[in-house]
Formats: structure tokens, C-alpha cells, sequence
């Protein structure tokens, strides 16, 4: 007899089972009824969640253009390209026009409209401007803000604007809303048609402050996109070597940079002004020459393709504008580039501009005090004050006076007084006893000189070392010996000097003036003098320029020159 507590066989236990058609599984009986009693369930609340309105989305809408700012910089050019390209298949949509035209000068906006206050407008006045967009904000579908800031000229360096954008502002017939402001991204150029008016935002009237003064744009116009994505303000375009490679992303995005330019213009201006105002005639001479003359400095050298022949690009424009003095100028300057093959930093450039003028009929203590009057005149134009701050390189602060009369220091006296040692006579500054005195006081005074050891460049470098680093102030350093200015004219009481002077600021050479040498006869000894000092090993010291000589035997005017830097 068969057990009755025994297990049901394997086909009995399969038979009980039932599909679930959802899963294609087997199972009982009651988990399928439990599984279909719960999938009603979820459909009847999804039915009903379909059925119900849609609830606003508690975050404000972005911004077109928003979604990009998680791309990375390839990713974006890609994309914008990409659009830029579809917009050009249509002439309507080109985004390059031939010309927007400018109605406005911005300079004059808060000045013109400063009066206005909030929720006042200017709609009687129509304003045609243009600019680059440096940010972009949206608040909902229509509404725009763009901060716009427009072009350096010779009045501003550029205004910032704020452009407020609305849909009900554009005019019937015009393009609408959304496709003007589709294709506009931050960098892009556009151009602006609107009218002055002051925001009225509930916020700054409880504070008690004004809105801000803005253009109610009716028209905006694509005028030219930008490709890149630009730097933030989050994450700005600073560093130092990307700056450099990258000079008109340094200036569109840093304001320092594009200032320096500025004021550079400005004080050009300046300067020709101040001497056209003196009778001075500006002129332009050659770059390259045959000689290497008028400094000492390393040139340049290139090749004339025509002539076969090696030329130096020119170190200083000096012997040129003498020339013209021996053709009757009496008065004559010359603003432009000069090259020397030295040393790069904060005030040395290989490529730099320079002033160099000349006037007959003056000398050194002439000039000095022109000198004076133009720089601490240029200084106050630029800055409303004679007192300004200078940060080196190396994070040193100075504060400069650069009103005149300015500090003079006479040369040799006073490297007397800083190194404790009597200097031979002036006449025999030249000497090989000079010499050897030189390398005594330079080892006395822990002072390296590189080689060659010539004795103008020992004076030369303890000058730097002890005289040159108490220049912080506007300062001349005066009366160098004359085997260091081979152009420069003696001194009329003191043998073996010459009347010369250095301006110093912050350390650092500004100016180099003499009274020029017009004897044709001592001139020839002098640059006999510097070719044997390049014999010596002193690349930077002149050749003797036959051409220059011939001239002044011609007879020149007595005459002293002027060399600043202004601008590397």
C-alpha cells in the first residue's frame, strides 16, 4: 500500500503551475493573482498622472546658448561652426553683413542719459552702436540682458553697456524676437538699434538706489560670430605665456592690456604735439644701414637680396638726423622702431620705439631742462598727477615724484663716495693704470663684470651697481667720462669728461643726452678708440662710419640729442 505522506512527483507539481504572460515565468496560482492585482494598481496611477496638467518647473529657463557651457573649447568650435555654416547657405541669414552703421558715440552715454531715473526712457532719440557681447543672461523666453563694451578710441579704452532685450519692443514688420536672438552667443559682435533708458527693479528701488542705465534694444543684428568659447569670469585668460602668444585674446579680455595700449597712444600724441608745438620737423630715416652706428649696442644683421650685400638693422637713428642738421634742419625729431641683439626683460626689448630729436644751437643743460618739462608734463597729462606707482617684475613698489626740478648727480664724485676710493684724474680715466685700478675696486667691491674688462664698462657697471640703484625718483646722472660717449662733446672746464647725462627712473634708463660733437678731427679719434675696444672683444661698440665724418667736415650746428624709450 502506497504512503500517503509521500511527495507529489514532479509532473503533479509543473501541472499546478500557471503563466504569467508579462514575465513568461510559471507560477502559482495566488503570486499570479497577487502580481496582477498590483500592475492594476500602477496603471491606475499612471493613467491619472497622465490626465493631469503639467506643473511649472520651479528652475527659471536658461538662456540660449546656456546648454553649451558644459562643452569642452573643441566641442564648442565644432558645434559653432557647424551652425555658422548653415546660417551663411542663406543670405538672409548671413551673419557677416558689409556694414552696420554707427550713429552713436558711446563715450557721451552717461554723461547724455545719466539723468535719467528709474523706469524713465529716451525713446525720442535713437541710438545705433556696436560691440562684443561679454555676457548674456535670459530671464524667460523674452527677456535678454547682454553686457556689451564697444571699441577703444582716441577718447576711451571702451564703454560697457548693459543692452536690454523684450519682446515687445521690436517693431511690426521687423524680424521677430526669437529669430534675432537664436544665433547670438557671448563673444559675438553685434550690432545694437534702441534707445536709452534706467531699469526699474523692484530690489534696488527698496534699497533706495537707481537701475541701471541701459539701451532698450528694438533691433539687434549679427554683425560677426565668434567661433571659441571665451574665458570666463570665473576663470579668466591670465596666464602669462598664453597672454603673450595670444595678444588679442589678452586684450579683448583683460582691460590692464588694453589700457597700456591705450595710454601708449595717447602719450605719442603727446609727444608730437609737444615738439611740433617747439618747431621741431618729424622725420622718417632709414632702418637698415651699412654701418652699425649712432649707440652702443649689438646689432641686427640681414641681406639685401639685390645688392648681395649684408646690412645692420639700425640700433639708433642718431647719425641720420645729424646729417640732416649739417643740411640746415636746426630742429628735427624722429619717433620710431630701433633693433638690438641683447637681453629680454621688463624694460629691454630686441624690437622697441624711441624719441630722438635735435636741436642747433643748444646744449646739454638745455635739453636737461626740456627733458624736465616734457616728461613730468607727459606724466601729468596721462595721470591728473606728478605722483604714480610702478610695480617691477619683481613685485617691488616704488612711489615716483616725476615733477621737476629733478635730482643730478655727478658720476665719478660720486662712485667716490660709494666705494671709499679716489678715482685717478679725469684725463686718465683711459689709461691701463685706470685699468687696473678698475678691476681692483670692482674685486674690492664684489662688483662682476663680464668680460671684455674695458675700463668703460667697469665705470659703466659700478655705475649701475651703486649709482643707478638709488634712482627711484626722476634723477640725472651727469659728466661721464669720454671714452663711454664716443658722440658726445668734452667738458668745457672738466678734461677727460664730457657733458652727458643719463635719466633714471625706478632704477631704470629713460633718456641719454649730450652736447654733440661737431670737431670732425676729435670725432675720428673717438671712433678709433671704439674700434679698438671691438678689437678687444666689445661687440657692442661702434665701427667707424667714414660717411658720418665727411658730413661734419662739411660743418654742423652745435647741437645736443635726446634718445628715451618709449614703449617695448
Amino acid at each position: 500500500m502506497a504512503d500517503s505522506s509521500a511527495p507529489a512527483p514532479p509532473t503533479d507539481e509543473v501541472a499546478n503551475l500557471h503563466l504569467d504572460e508579462v514575465t513568461g515565468e510559471r507560477i502559482s496560482k495566488t503570486e499570479l493573482k497577487k502580481r496582477q492585482k498590483q500592475r492594476q494598481k500602477e496603471a491606475g496611477k499612471a493613467a491619472k498622472a497622465a490626465a493631469a496638467p503639467e506643473k511649472p518647473s520651479s528652475k527659471p529657463k536658461t538662456a540660449a546658448g546656456d546648454e553649451e557651457k558644459d562643452l569642452n573649447p573643441n566641442q564648442y568650435y565644432e558645434i559653432r561652426t557647424r551652425h555658422v555654416n548653415e546660417l551663411l547657405k542663406n543670405p538672409e541669414t548671413n551673419p557677416y553683413p558689409h556694414k552696420f552703421h554707427v550713429t552713436y558715440d558711446d563715450s557721451k552715454f552717461v554723461s547724455e542719459f545719466g539723468h535719467l531715473k528709474s523706469g524713465e526712457s529716451a525713446e525720442d532719440k535713437v541710438i545705433q552702436i556696436a560691440g562684443r557681447i561679454y555676457n548674456k543672461r535670459a530671464s524667460g523666453s523674452k527677456l535678454i540682458f547682454y553686457d556689451l563694451r564697444t571699441s577703444a578710441d582716441t577718447v576711451s579704452i571702451g564703454t560697457a553697456i548693459q543692452i536690454v532685450c523684450q519682446a515687445q519692443l521690436v517693431k511690426e514688420g521687423a524680424v521677430s524676437f526669437e529669430k534675432q536672438h537664436e544665433n547670438i552667443r557671448r563673444g559675438d559682435v553685434i550690432g545694437i538699434t534702441g534707445y536709452a533708458g534706467r531699469t526699474n527693479p523692484k530690489n534696488k528701488l527698496a534699497e533706495g538706489k537707481e537701475g541701471e542705465l541701459s539701451i532698450f534694444a528694438t533691433e539687434i543684428t549679427l554683425l560677426s560670430p565668434c567661433l571659441h568659447m571665451l574665458p570666463s569670469v570665473r576663470f579668466p585668460f591670465s596666464d602669462g605665456e598664453q597672454r603673450a602668444r595670444m595678444r588679442y585674446l589678452d586684450m579683448l579680455w583683460n582691460d590692464q592690456t588694453r589700457n597700456v595700449l591705450w595710454q601708449r597712444s595717447r602719450m605719442v600724441r603727446y609727444i608730437r604735439d609737444f615738439f611740433h608745438e617747439r618747431r621741431f620737423i618729424e622725420v622718417e630715416t632709414p632702418m637698415m644701414h651699412a654701418i652699425a652706428g649712432g649707440a652702443t649696442a649689438l646689432p641686427f644683421i640681414t641681406h639685401h637680396n639685390d645688392l648681395d650685400v649684408d646690412m645692420f638693422m639700425r640700433v639708433a637713428p642718431e647719425l641720420f638726423l645729424k646729417k640732416m642738421i649739417v643740411g640746415q634742419f636746426g630742429k628735427v625729431f624722429e619717433l620710431g622702431k630701433n633693433f638690438r641683439n641683447e637681453g629680454i626683460d621688463l624694460t629691454h626689448n630686441p624690437e622697441f620705439t624711441s624719441c630722438e630729436f635735435y636741436w642747433a644751437y643748444a646744449d646739454v643743460y638745455d635739453v636737461m631742462a626740456l627733458t624736465e618739462e616734457l616728461v613730468s608734463s607727459l606724466v601729468k597729462e596721462l595721470t591728473g598727477s606728478y605722483k604714480t606707482k610702478f610695480t617691477t617684475q619683481h613685485g617691488e613698489v616704488y612711489d615716483v615724484n616725476w615733477e621737476a626740478p629733478w635730482r643730478r648727480v655727478e658720476m665719478i664724485p660720486e662712485l667716490e663716495r660709494a666705494t671709499g676710493e679716489k678715482f685717478p684724474p679725469y684725463d686718465e680715466l683711459h689709461t691701463d693704470e685706470t685699468n687696473k685700478f678698475l678691476q681692483n675696486i670692482c674685486k674690492k667691491m664684489k662688483v662682476d663684470c663680464a668680460p671684455p674688462l674695458t675700463n668703460a664698462r667697469m665705470i659703466d657697471k659700478l655705475t649701475g651697481e651703486f649709482i643707478e640703484n638709488t634712482c627711484v625718483n626722476p634723477t640725472f646722472i651727469l659728466e661721464h667720462p669720454q671714452m663711454m660717449s664716443p658722440l658726445a662733446k668734452y667738458h668745457r672746464t672738466k678734461k677727460g669728461l664730457c657733458e652727458r647725462f643719463e635719466a633714471f627712473v625706478c632704477k631704470k634708463e629713460i633718456a641719454n643726452a649730450y652736447t654733440e660733437l661737431n670737431n670732425p678731427f676729435d670725432q675720428r679719434l673717438r671712433f678709433e678708440e671704439q674700434a679698438r675696444q671691438k678689437d678687444a672683444g666689445d661687440d657692442e661698440a661702434q665701427m667707424v662710419d667714414e660717411s658720418f665724418l665727411n658730413a661734419l667736415e662739411y660743418g654742423r650746428m652745435h647741437l645736443p640729442p635726446l634718445h628715451g624709450m618709449l614703449s617695448h
